[in-house]
C-alpha cells in the first residue's frame, strides 16, 4: 500500500491548484495522528503549504508573484470541514452574487448553522454570521445563495423581476432542495419558494 504522503498527494493533485483542504479530507487513509504527521512533512518539503491551524493548499502558481492566496470561497469550504458548520455566502454577497445588487461587500461574509464568529486564516479574516434561514445542506451554492439573499432583502421586498433571477439560476435539484426546506423558513419566504418553482414552469 502507498504511503500516506502519497496518497495524500495523489488526491490533492487530482484536486488541482488552488484547493483548500483539511486533515479530515483524508480520513479513509489512515489514523489522524499518521495523516497529521503527513501533512506535516508534505509542508516542510514544499509540496504544499500551510496556511492557518489545520489548513493547507495547493497553491496556484503565478509566473511573476510565485504562490498566490487561496480564493475566499475555496478557503470558507475548507473551514466549513474543518469546524462541521455549513457555510453559505452571506446576504450581501448572495444577493451580488445573483444578479440582485451591484454592491460588493469589502470583507468576506458567510452565513452559518453554527456560532457567528471570526476565522483568520491565509493572513484573511472570514466573518461567520449565525443565520435564521436555513443553510442548505447537500445543496449548490446557487442555491443556498438564494435562501441568504432572501433572508436578506426581507418581506416584501421580492419582486417579479428578482423571482425571475432566482429561476434562472436553480436547476431541478437546487429546486427540489429549495422545496424540501420550506418547513425550515419563515411563510413568506416559503410562498417565494413556491413562486420560483412556477416561474421555472411559467
Amino acid at each position: 500500500m502507498p504511503a500516506v504522503s502519497d496518497r495524500i498527494m495523489k488526491r490533492v493533485r487530482g484536486k488541482g491548484r488552488g484547493w483548500v483542504f483539511t486533515p479530515k479530507h483524508f480520513v479513509d487513509f489512515g489514523t489522524r495522528g499518521a495523516i497529521d504527521v503527513a501533512l506535516s512533512r508534505l509542508a516542510k518539503a514544499g509540496e504544499i503549504r500551510r496556511i492557518g491551524r489545520g489548513l493547507y493548499d495547493y497553491p496556484r502558481i503565478h509566473a511573476t508573484l510565485g504562490a498566490l492566496s487561496p480564493e475566499t470561497n475555496r478557503l470558507a469550504d475548507a473551514v466549513s470541514t474543518q469546524a462541521g458548520d455549513r457555510f453559505a455566502p452571506s446576504g450581501a454577497m448572495a444577493a451580488n452574487s445573483l444578479g440582485l445588487s451591484t454592491q460588493v461587500p469589502a470583507k468576506a461574509s458567510y452565513a452559518t448553522n453554527g456560532p457567528t464568529r471570526i476565522k483568520r486564516a491565509a493572513g484573511r479574516s472570514l466573518t461567520l454570521r449565525h443565520s435564521r434561514a436555513p443553510v442548505l445542506e447537500n445543496a449548490s451554492a446557487s442555491a443556498n445563495a438564494i435562501v441568504q439573499a432572501l433572508a436578506h432583502l426581507g418581506k416584501g421586498q421580492v419582486d417579479a423581476d428578482a423571482i425571475g433571477k432566482f429561476a434562472n439560476q436553480v436547476d431541478d435539484r437546487d429546486m427540489h432542495a429549495l422545496l424540501r426546506a420550506r418547513s425550515r423558513m419563515s411563510g413568506w419566504m416559503s410562498d417565494v419558494i413556491l413562486k420560483i418553482q412556477d416561474a421555472r414552469h411559467g
